[in-house]
């Protein structure tokens, strides 16, 4: 689960789901999730990795970085499991919404009965129509950054800043107010020149 978490946008989710009272809000083990999570994983795991790979590849690498690597073999495949692994954990936490949403819709809209049939069929054929949707479309990495560019960043950079200026109203022209929106203008500027 470490390596499939993303958690800027599901992390409300799992909140959700962490018994909180008045005492013991839910907030304060989330908050060491997260820290513990992003200073462990991304700055410890990911940057080396993003650094030394592109320095060692540069822009050559392809959309599926397992072929731009030649050897070692049992590096190649140990990867590739990983990958398996990180894909079968966080799909299950992403797909939770939709399944419960196809589920509720089957169950309230059109009076099916909420049984382990109705559950195991539903979320069966979603997972088969999100599988042969991303085997029939050619260039389906190239629409996963291109998307990813536009719903990825700005729910983990941008709209956290604003979201801070709106809560917090900090005095217009103060350091913190210049921070955020420099940080905004760059962040938009890099989402749109690297998308297009």
């Amino acid at each position: 689960m470490a390596f499939a978490y993303a958690g800027h946008n599901v992390v409300l989710e799992i909140q959700a789901t962490i018994t909180s009272t008045p005492e013991k809000p839910s907030k304060g083990p989330k908050w060491k999730g997260v820290l513990v999570t992003y200073i462990v994983l991304v700055a410890i795991c990911y940057f080396p990795v993003a650094i030394s790979g592109y320095w060692e590849y540069g822009n050559r690498v392809s959309d599926n970085v397992m072929i731009s690597l030649e050897k070692p073999v049992w590096l190649i495949a140990a990867a590739n499991v990983f990958v398996v692994v990180h894909v079968i954990g966080i799909y299950q936490v992403y797909a939770m919404p939709v399944f419960d949403m196809i589920e509720t819709l089957l169950v309230q809209k059109m009076n099916f009965k909420p049984t382990f049939m109705l559950r195991f069929i539903t979320r069966n054929l979603y997972d088969a129509f999100t599988m042969m949707f991303g085997i029939c479309v050619p260039f389906f990495g190239g629409l996963l950054g291109f998307f990813g560019g536009f719903a990825f960043a700005p729910t983990t950079y941008f709209i956290p800043c604003v979201c801070w200026l709106i809560i917090h109203k900090p005095k217009i022209g103060s350091l913190s107010w210049i921070i955020n929106w420099v940080c905004n203008h760059i962040i938009t500027k890099h989402v749109i020149r690297f998308n297009v």
